[in-house]
């Protein structure tokens, strides 16, 4: 019996699965395919609580110790035009986070003060902590929205400003935000 059902599911022929149809969790995939993978591009770890368009969801947008070199005075997230989402300052937190996995989930620790502006346009978040980010623990952006309408890939990119003479951003990486049509 499980000779011929390896056999069918070979064929291409159905294949039952017991408890129903799997569904993937908004976290990024082990691979990630891109049309030009420039060596500039850093690629930033994020969790999504829902992947499907239209559908209600929190992202959090995360900033490892790895992923940048000095404190952090003000953070940028630019946002591509074509994610056709509101994006309300007051849905949007700086928080320190404790990173998921197998055994325990993401999540905000403790919310970070900090002055968020949600530009005119919508493509374009401005975090500005009351006092400089350290480079030594785990930050993210927490945004409560409804996914966009248009299913698809989304990049949006970190720019942080560190403390110092020079206000000047750099860019620190991008999350590659996938939203599935159904």
């Amino acid at each position: 019996m499980a000779l011929g059902l390896s056999l069918s599911a070979l064929a291409g022929g159905p294949v039952a699965v017991p408890g129903g149809s799997a569904r993937a969790q908004g976290t990024p995939g082990l691979m990630e395919f891109r049309w030009d993978n420039a060596k500039d591009y850093r690629k930033l770890y994020f969790f999504m609580t829902d992947t499907i368009r239209l559908k209600r969801s929190e992202y959090y947008l995360m900033l490892r110790p790895k992923d940048r070199k000095t404190a952090i005075l003000k953070l940028t997230i630019t946002i591509p035009k074509h994610f056709d989402s509101e994006i309300r300052a007051k849905d949007v937190r700086l928080c320190r986070m404790q990173e998921g996995g197998m055994l325990k989930r993401t999540k905000c620790l403790e919310t970070i003060p900090a002055t968020i502006e949600v530009a005119a346009n919508g493509r374009a978040i401005e975090i500005f902590p009351e006092t400089p980010i350290s480079d030594k623990e785990t930050i993210g952006v927490n945004l409560r929205l409804v996914n966009p309408f248009n299913a698809g890939m989304f990049q949006f990119n970190a720019l942080a400003q560190a403390p110092g003479e020079v206000p000047i951003s750099g860019y620190l990486g991008s999350w590659l935000i996938q939203i599935e049509p159904n």
